[in-house]
């Protein structure tokens, strides 16, 4: 597959995602970009801390979480 084909079918495939997705996607994506190897912050942080950010990433990899912007929305909705 040529490297415009790629593009393309990343794109296609970006294009569907719902705003959410969207917005996880562009964030790793410039990570990847950013900071491909750059373990610098990660390894100033304690193995506490380390710890923590694992085991709210498998709590969220596990009940899929709660997509902060609706959250937001919801509760400003409610007490606006």
């Amino acid at each position: 597959m040529s490297t415009a084909e790629l593009k393309l079918k990343l794109f296609r495939e970006i294009d569907t995602l719902e705003k959410s997705k969207l917005e996880q996607i562009y964030g790793i994506v410039l990570n990847f970009i950013n900071k491909e190897n750059d373990t610098e912050e990660w390894n100033a942080l304690t193995s506490t801390q380390q710890e923590g950010i694992q085991d709210a990433i498998d709590e969220m990899n596990i009940s899929n979480g709660l997509d902060h912007n609706e959250l937001i929305e919801k509760y400003a909705n409610k007490y606006a």
